[in-house]
């Protein structure tokens, strides 16, 4: 079927992808990550006294020859983890031409499908301003996937998000059961830093995907140019400036940019937190992949 946020060729790949997770889990039954609790998979966990009421077919008869004491084998039990995607919907995500927009989506719909494919549930949380919409719920298995899919080339992006407040407002966010992920362009005053703290604080694992475009990344410095603030109400705002870009002032800015990236790398690598810079004019698919298997990440 032909979409255009994700090519079946694409899903092809990933369908041989599952998510690294880092730690042991709680959660649902019915996936494929470890557990810290026990259950009936075939590898070996531990051992304890046989008590009353125990499965016999679990005793350990080689330890009883040796100790004359019943034991049974624990197992490592598996659990179905749940992956939240967390998405900036601010105006500066959907800029025309900066292809921020269609590479979130892609980023949503790729690992979104490595976690569906690995009998895991996703829930998508479309951030506007404070809050956070959960427009699909909970999403179990490829039909529903599909589906949601389909609905995705239909959100709209405006007006400002409080990353912090749309996240930690936002029921649900569940505790040691998954993986949630942040996708924005991190171009905000909100303290996006204290709502990655509460979702550790809940143990969940965090990832944060940062997307710029290449004038983001690397404007122009040539001529007179406005400078206009993208999630103000129109074109003549406060925060509109004329401003000539001299070789000074994009040395500056860029430096600026290398130290605000720095500066989140940073946080993530002090809190165990990782973290992904996508240019939403490279190859998606192709730099997707590959940061992710470079970080561990999937495997």
């Amino acid at each position: 079927m032909k979409r255009n946020i994700i090519s079946d060729e694409f899903i092809s790949q990933l369908e041989a992808i599952s998510l690294n997770m880092k730690g042991l889990m709680k959660g649902y039954f019915g996936g494929n990550h470890k557990t810290s609790s026990y259950g009936s998979t075939v590898e070996f966990a531990d051992f304890r006294e046989y008590v009353l009421g125990d499965d016999i077919r679990r005793i350990d008869w080689n330890l009883f020859s040796r100790f004359e004491k019943y034991f049974i084998k624990l197992f490592v039990d598996e659990r179905q983890m749940h992956m939240q995607f967390f998405i900036d919907c601010s105006s500066s995500m959907g800029v025309e031409g900066t292809k921020k927009r269609e590479t979130a989506l892609k980023v949503l719909a790729a690992l979104g499908f490595i976690s569906i494919h690995n009998m895991d549930k996703i829930s998508y949380k479309f951030m506007y301003g404070d809050s956070s919409l959960d427009k699909f719920g909970v999403i179990c298995g490829k039909d529903a996937y599909y589906r949601a899919l389909d609905d995705l080339e239909n959100i709209k992006f405006n007006g400002e998000v409080d990353i912090e407040k749309a996240i930690k407002s936002s029921p649900s966010i569940g505790h040691n059961d998954g993986l949630t992920v942040i996708v924005s362009d991190f171009l905000t005053e909100s303290n996006f830093k204290s709502a990655v703290d509460y979702l550790l604080y809940n143990k969940r694992e965090v990832m944060l995907v940062q997307i710029l475009s290449s004038d983001e990344l690397n404007p122009g410095y040539n001529g007179r140019n406005i400078l206009m603030d993208s999630e103000g109400a129109d074109s003549i705002v406060d925060k509109s400036l004329k401003i000539n870009i001299t070789r000074g002032a994009y040395e500056a800015y860029q430096q600026a940019v290398k130290d605000y990236l720095a500066d989140i790398k940073n946080f993530c690598k002090s809190r165990g937190v990782d973290y992904l810079l996508l240019s939403s004019d490279s190859n998606i698919e192709k730099l997707l992949l590959e940061q992710l298997y470079a970080k561990g990440v999937i495997k």
